[in-house]
């Protein structure tokens, strides 16, 4: 029987993980934890903070107002605040068209070399 290969999600991504996905600084998530209310990771026993992919969606969120569209914090929560689903939106376009543009760039690429 041949199984269908599938990438097998995490239930929780530690820190460390979604600050290596994200490529910013352990102390960045920490920090806008404090600052974000709909940023609440699930902690262990230990203390470390477990992250879901909800968690996950809503830090590339933030990401995107505050490092690629340069808001400040305050202004990022008045945002999500006043229109977090349009913004949600809005950023899985803004996923989409990057992928769009990506494999445009690859295949400009491939049909440079022929």
């Amino acid at each position: 029987m041949a199984y269908k290969e599938k990438e097998i999600e995490k239930l929780y991504y530690s820190i460390g993980e979604v600050a290596e996905l994200m490529q910013v600084n352990a102390s960045l998530l920490r920090y806008w934890e404090k600052e974000f209310d709909m940023l609440k990771p699930k902690k262990n026993a230990k203390g470390d903070r477990l992250f879901t992919k909800a968690d996950i969606e809503k830090i590339k969120l933030i990401h995107h107002l505050v490092k690629e569209k340069g808001y400040t914090l305050e202004g990022a929560k008045l945002r999500l605040k006043d229109n977090l689903e349009g913004e949600e939106k809005k950023l899985k376009l803004v996923e989409k068209l990057k992928k769009v543009k990506s494999f445009l760039l690859e295949l400009k690429e491939e049909l440079g070399k022929e």
